[in-house]
Parts: structure tokens; sequence; C-alpha cells
């Protein structure tokens, strides 16, 4: 029987990567992204790192669509000022596979 906790999802990106550097080395990226389905909008928080990140961070754009592998967890977030707990739910990124890319992209590299 395989983890119960690895995914394959397609998603599209919302978000411009933010960037972040541990011990100044290994560079980090978050970003949210858009599980598509046809009942509800789920979007999730992506971490890749190192290499794997310098990538997407240079070649993915915002409302591209992905390929992800990686690991889910979730952790209960406690809003103070609503009394509300929610579930965040993040995916540690190990591949990233390129599905749609935004056509408009093509457009500017032409001209």
């Amino acid at each position: 029987m395989g983890d119960m906790n690895y995914v394959g999802a397609l998603v599209k990106i919302l978000e411009t990567p933010k960037q972040t550097f541990i011990n100044s080395k290994t560079l980090v990226i978050k970003f949210r992204v858009q599980l598509p389905q046809i009942r509800k909008v789920r979007t999730v928080e992506l971490i890749c790192w190192g290499n794997l990140a310098k990538s997407v961070y240079n070649h993915y754009k915002i409302n591209d669509y992905i390929l992800i592998e990686g690991y889910v967890s979730s952790r209960e977030n406690q809003n103070s000022t609503k009394k509300k707990s929610f579930r965040k739910v993040t995916i540690t990124v190990l591949k990233v596979y390129p599905f749609l890319l935004n056509y408009k992209r093509s457009l500017n590299k032409l001209s």
C-alpha cells in the first residue's frame, strides 16, 4: 500500500511565488494554487525547495496549469478575532510538469 499523504494533482497558479532563503543558501518559494473542481474552489499553498524552487520561479507564471507530485500536510489555524479554526493545507512539491501554459507568454516572445 502506498503513502496516504502523497498526491499528484493538476493545479492553476494564482500568485507570484514569494522567495525566502534558509541559511542564506537554500531557496524556498511559497505560493497559492487552485485545485480545479466542479463544486467548490479549493486553494492550497505549495512549497518548493532548492533547484526545483529556482526552476518553478523562473519558468512558470500566474494562470499556468502544472502537474505536481508531493506530500500533503495540514495544520489547524486559529482566527483569534472571530474565534474560528480552519485547516491550512500545504503541499511540499517534489516534481513539477508543465501542462497548460498561459497563451500570452508566447505572444510576448514573438514581438
